[in-house]
């Protein structure tokens, strides 16, 4: 099969497939099991049934078992309904579904990705994302040229044209792009105030869940080289409260280096010490006490700031993200001595002296 055509709205996704060689004669259920790959069978059942899935100049509705031949053109259309609603202790949390625009031109947007917005779509999260958000609003396509976690909030940069995207692109590629993230974690053991973490990072052959990455020792064939600069801005007996400045763009390099370093961050499903949390709440079976071992509903991670060279501009850019409403919640309830006005200026002079 190969896409035709494709256009995401914020409340809608529509594909057109058509049908190769290698799928003439197969039925409908199973072409599209290739193609909806975190739907169960039966959801694409359910799609056939309710007129979701059209084979283009035949009758329909269509059955599950009906046969497809090749050059015949498949229609998918996805709504979003309740597909991406997530719950904390029962109760539905309700997104920011508009992104707050930091800055904007005719080149790039940056913007304060809510909790949640993924980058762009990917498996089941089509609707609620940053690119599909403003190619919404421009009817345009929006480029995006780094990635945040779908938990994980904070300043994101897109582009507007392919010879913005293909500038920024370069420059994060090349390291020319510095990046703070402020993060809220566990004590569990003496830490190093301020140091920098050159642990390896990469999975392990045969491990459940197969997306956890783990450290290796710096001088070790395995894994990739990461570097993560660690500065503290707050700790007590039980938290720590601290920017980290990565040097490299490794998956979940942040969030293993400070489990790996003894300070797993609050609300991490994978790193907090039982991986098996993580599948519980993905099968959505998490218990009482596992909510209560996380204390937030995602894991305290925030893309504080970017410094990047300005596109047609021969100068650099700082593009900052407030701390979230949520954090600063949890800070007001679990740790009395600290005033977040102090935090916010301890931050500031923090991220100048590294930018």
């Amino acid at each position: 099969m190969f896409e035709i055509y494709k256009k995401f709205t914020t409340q809608k996704y529509e594909v057109h497939l058509k049908v190769e060689e290698n799928f003439h004669g197969k039925r409908i259920d199973q072409f599209l099991s290739d193609f909806l790959t975190s739907f169960s069978r039966q959801q694409i059942k359910k799609k056939i049934t309710n007129g979701d899935i059209l084979i283009r100049n035949r009758p329909h509705p269509h059955k599950a078992s009906t046969k497809i031949y090749e050059g015949e053109v498949v229609e998918v259309v996805t709504h979003r309904g309740n597909i991406e609603d997530e719950y904390w202790n029962g109760k539905k949390i309700e997104f920011q579904e508009d992104p707050d625009i930091i800055f904007e031109d005719e080149d790039i947007i940056a913007i304060s990705k809510p909790p949640y917005m993924c980058t762009h779509p990917t498996g089941r999260h089509l609707f609620f994302c940053a690119t599909v958000y403003f190619e919404s609003r421009d009817d345009k396509t929006i480029h995006s040229i780094h990635r945040l976690d779908r938990e994980t909030s904070g300043t994101l940069l897109l582009a507007k044209n392919p010879k913005a995207a293909n500038f920024c692109t370069e420059n994060f590629e090349n390291g020319l792009v510095s990046k703070c993230y402020f993060l809220m974690a566990h004590k569990n053991k003496d830490t190093k105030k301020n140091f920098t973490a050159n642990d390896r990072l990469g999975p392990k052959d045969g491990y459940e869940p197969r997306l956890f990455v783990f450290c290796f020792d710096e001088n070790s064939n395995e894994g990739k080289s990461a570097s993560t600069r660690f500065e503290t801005v707050y700790e007590n007996d039980d938290y720590i409260l601290a920017l980290a400045f990565p040097k490299t763009g490794r998956q979940h390099q942040i969030r293993s280096h400070a489990a790996f370093h003894g300070f797993p961050l609050i609300g991490d499903k994978l790193y907090n010490g039982d991986a098996t949390v993580f599948q519980r709440f993905k099968d959505e079976i998490a218990t009482k006490e596992d909510h209560d071992k996380m204390m937030l509903s995602r894991h305290a991670l925030h893309a504080l700031a970017l410094k990047i060279p300005y596109p047609n501009h021969n100068e650099t850019k700082v593009l900052r993200s407030k701390l979230p409403e949520d954090f600063k919640m949890w800070i007001n309830e679990n740790i009395n001595d600290l005033n977040i006005k102090d935090l916010e200026s301890k931050i500031d002079t923090t991220i100048s002296n590294f930018f």
